[in-house]
């Protein structure tokens, strides 16, 4: 495969364009997807490239073009939807929760249904309390639902490619921050296996779980660590539902300590879930306390200064390896 850099974003886009290139079923929609490109610019031209009939912009109206997804994937059709933020799932949940995640499964495994939907997450951008959440605890919490988290331009193609051409809901949760990174990616198409983790890092002394742009900050972390003689294997899960427990637990085993790093809100989150998997299934070789290292249970501030006192950051993470690994 011929490899090159390029952004999130263009990584995003590539993978769009190829698949509508191979199958003629996928229709991309929501709301300034087309002429505009997306809010973000991850469907650039490809309004221009396969016309209105496949790339539809939508009213401001998220239910109503949320159910049309859903009848649309059940009817034979491979919807990719852009909701502009996971923030606005409030308008269109009953269609997410109640219908695309519940269809199949209600009729005894008949219904298909090939739903795929982004939604940029996260805060780093000032974008303020309605527009800078992550949120993916929420949906991995509803059964039916499959759950996307990348945190690299190659991640980000080759889990999207898989999402589109797998039969059941999903969800892909793309950090804003993450838009404009660059990194390399095969320019074939490709697929990233659902429910496989990546160690990002491999490391001795602690195991730190991340997603998304915490992914990054972990291993900022990691890297500064090492010069004061702390090893630590990250470990990016990649999707949240399917989850590959394997992993963590392996990467636990070899360290015997645990810290998980997670933007979403500490209440009832996703890294309170990875802990207690860990603490049921790897006590034994836990060396020291499970920590986490999570965003506290608040509006997101617009304050550039207070946005950054409430995320996690690499000091945060730092701080709490120290604690556990020199303990």
């Amino acid at each position: 495969m011929s490899v090159r850099e390029i952004t999130f974003v263009e990584a995003l886009n590539e993978a769009l364009r190829q698949e509508m290139k191979r199958d003629h079923t996928i229709v991309v929609m929501g709301e300034d997807v087309g002429v505009y490109g997306g809010t973000f610019g991850v469907s650039k031209d490809l309004m221009k490239e396969f016309g209105v009939e496949r790339v539809r912009d939508t009213p401001i109206s998220e239910s109503a073009f949320m159910g049309c997804a859903v009848g649309a994937a059940a009817a034979g059709l491979r919807p990719v939807v852009e909701l502009m933020f996971v923030d606005f799932f409030g308008v269109c949940m009953d269609q997410i929760y109640n219908q695309a995640a519940k269809m199949r499964y209600m009729f005894g495994g008949k219904a298909r249904i090939p739903l795929t939907i982004r939604a940029p997450i996260g805060a780093g951008l000032s974008a303020a309390a309605q527009h800078s959440q992550c949120l993916y605890s929420l949906f991995a919490h509803v059964p039916g639902l499959k759950c996307i988290v990348p945190s690299t331009p190659r991640d980000a193609k080759g889990l999207l490619i898989s999402a589109i051409r797998d039969d059941d809901p999903k969800m892909v949760f793309e950090h804003k921050v993450l838009y404009a990174i660059k990194g390399p990616v095969p320019e074939e198409p490709y697929t990233i296996p659902l429910g496989v983790a990546d160690v990002k890092r491999k490391g001795e002394d602690v195991t730190i779980v991340a997603t998304a742009m915490m992914v990054h900050k972990a291993l900022s972390a990691a890297e500064k660590l090492q010069t004061e003689g702390i090893s630590c294997e990250v470990v990016d899960p990649r999707t949240i539902v399917p989850f590959d427990k394997e992993t963590v637990l392996k990467s636990v085993e070899k360290t015997g300590r645990l810290v998980m790093v997670d933007e979403d809100y500490d209440r009832c989150g996703f890294a309170s879930w990875v802990v207690s998997i860990v603490a049921d299934e790897a006590f034994a070789y836990l060396d020291a306390p499970i920590k986490r290292v999570t965003t506290p249970t608040v509006p997101i501030p617009f304050s550039p200064p207070l946005e950054a006192q409430v995320l996690p950051q690499e000091e945060n993470i730092m701080q709490t390896v120290k604690g556990i690994v020199r303990k």
